[in-house]
């Protein structure tokens, strides 16, 4: 009776891993998969006019608590990565200024730029690029009053996490994170996490993101409601809101680690998600080109860690010559095109609305009407459990309707 008891048991916990063993399995094909797509990678065209700076947005140090990073780390991580820019966003702290002394200028080759992440006192979470000594007091203003500071200054406003606040959306904050990393790491279920991570973290420790990565499809609605009702531009970034924290760990008095585990390092943040900045060539990268091409919207988001997205392109063809970001007046014959390093699903949205999809590396679309138009790209190759999800999400490209009683009469 015991020995059937005993086999009964050991069938219920092998069938119970069942799961586990095939997520595992689907993770090592992932990567097959990502392998092969780097190998069939064109090399981006050197005859543009801009230049594609990678690097991530919304990061955090030991300076503002609720992160164990350190300077070290942060270079460390970005150097390994080949980053071309970190965007620091410490969170504020009454006793000192954590943008003044978080890092900033050139460190290992990378530019860090300071920044600050604050809560207004609507609720709304607002990151202030540069940062902002008065950042301790954003707490006791509303959030259109510390834009307005924050711009005075020459500095930018983005909202983060918009979905736990409205009151962004009727500010005139210069952008939205449309995706952040930490926010999509809730969807996960501790439970299945330690299985995973029992089965999968020894060999595929980065691509179990792959395991909950989903679209941001209510940011995405969001920002494009938010466009729609001011009818002004309104540039999206991707949060990597990297705090270092997330892990287990054996610690000597004096702070040396013995032993540990860390699931979130910087390195494996900065690898998932990243923000590429198309900045002129006769600009190079400072902190003033950077934070001007941002503002224009002259960027777009990437999931690195599927494919390296540098050379999208994204441009509009007419009278003149335009590149995401940018407004362009609407006029016959008017096109939109897109390309990619890889082989891809471009899929067209016009006001957050799909309208057209086509495939290859570029592809055209022509354009009959006014709108805000922008593209996602998906890798259709990529097997379960991210078939369907987005590769690269860019910003807009306006296309205004300058004289609408002009057209009228002529039609």
């Amino acid at each position: 009776m015991k020995r059937r008891i005993f086999i009964a048991v050991l069938g219920l916990i092998i069938l119970s891993q069942l799961p586990f063993a095939y997520r595992r399995y689907r993770l090592s094909r992932l990567r097959r998969t990502i392998q092969q797509l780097a190998a069939q990678r064109v090399a981006p065209s050197t005859q543009s006019e801009f230049v594609d700076y990678q690097g991530v947005i919304h990061v955090h140090s030991s300076l503002g608590g609720h992160s164990t990073g350190n300077f070290a780390e942060l270079i460390a991580a970005a150097k390994a990565n080949q980053l071309d820019f970190v965007i620091m966003t410490e969170h504020p702290q009454s006793d000192f200024d954590t943008a003044a002394m978080t890092l900033k200028g050139l460190h290992g080759g990378v530019l860090f730029v300071n920044g600050n992440e604050v809560a207004t006192s609507n609720g709304d979470r607002l990151l202030l690029i540069p940062g902002s000594a008065d950042a301790a007091s954003a707490g006791a203003r509303t959030t259109q009053e510390v834009i307005n500071q924050q711009r005075s200054a020459g500095g930018l406003s983005f909202a983060a996490y918009p979905a736990d606040s409205q009151n962004w959306q009727t500010s005139s904050v210069d952008g939205v994170e449309v995706y952040n990393l930490f926010t999509n790491t809730r969807e996960i279920n501790p439970v299945v996490l330690l299985f995973d991570g029992l089965w999968s973290y020894g060999s595929y420790p980065e691509l179990m993101f792959a395991n909950f990565f989903a679209r941001p499809a209510e940011n995405l609605k969001r920002w494009d409601d938010a466009i729609s009702a001011s009818n002004r531009k309104l540039v999206a970034t991707a949060g990597n809101d990297a705090h270092s924290n997330v892990g287990v760990s054996m610690n000597d008095a004096s702070g040396k680690e013995w032993l540990g585990v860390k699931l979130d390092p910087y390195e494996r943040s900065f690898r998932t998600v990243r923000t590429h900045v198309l900045i002129a060539k006769d600009k190079g990268l400072s902190d003033s080109s950077l934070l001007e091409a941002i503002a224009l919207g002259h960027c777009y988001s990437s999931f690195d860690i599927f494919g390296d997205a540098k050379g999208f392109s994204f441009t509009a063809t007419g009278d003149a010559r335009k590149i995401l970001g940018d407004e362009i007046d609407f006029a016959s014959g008017l096109s939109l095109t897109a390309g990619a390093p890889l082989n891809s699903r471009f899929t067209l949205l016009k006001d957050g609305a799909v309208i057209d999809q086509k495939s290859g590396t570029d592809v055209d679309f022509p354009i009959t009407a006014p709108g805000v138009y922008r593209v996602e790209v998906y890798l259709d190759s990529l097997p379960a459990p991210v078939r369907g999800q987005p590769w690269i999400i860019s910003n807009p490209i306006y296309v205004r309707l300058r004289h609408p009683s002009a057209l009228r009469i002529s039609l």
